[in-house]
């Protein structure tokens, strides 16, 4: 399962220990299946990955001044969990939130808290990745 491996990766960047049990509030027990759905299940997007069309939809959400805030060097604006349910289309929701085992109420309340520190992590430079770098791949690089 590519959005368990991603949920791993995510994990070890973010400092968790990747050993959340079922129901586990891990931050890659929710963000790993969410790019995972996002990339088309096998985490990745017709770009090589599915960050920055996760962007997208949140600035076309009018949440362009919290999405720029997690990509730039300051600091991040929070989001609600209300937010990222009306961002993310239903149908993604409700399967992340399948595949973490929890309410699709408490996989956007997760993506909520979660999310702005991956992304952080992810941008490091203040940019968004070049379009063909896998998200795997660039996990791994601040990983290290």
């Amino acid at each position: 399962m590519a959005g368990n491996d991603l949920g791993g990766l995510l994990d070890g960047l973010l400092g968790g220990g990747g050993q959340g049990g079922s129901g586990g509030s891990g931050a890659g027990n929710i963000l790993g299946p969410l790019l995972g759905a996002l990339g088309g299940g096998d985490g990745q997007a017709a770009d090589g990955n599915p960050l920055g069309g996760l962007l997208e939809m949140l600035t076309k959400s009018g949440l362009m001044d919290q999405a720029q805030s997690w990509i730039g060097t300051g600091e991040n604006k929070p989001v609600s969990g209300e937010q990222i349910a009306q961002a993310l289309p239903g149908d993604t929701l409700r399967k992340v939130a399948a595949q973490a085992g929890v309410s699709p109420q408490e996989a956007a309340d997760q993506i909520a808290q979660h999310l702005p520190q991956a992304v952080d992590k992810l941008t490091p430079s203040g940019e968004l990745p070049q379009p063909g770098a896998s998200l795997e791949d660039l996990i791994k690089q601040q990983s290290l």
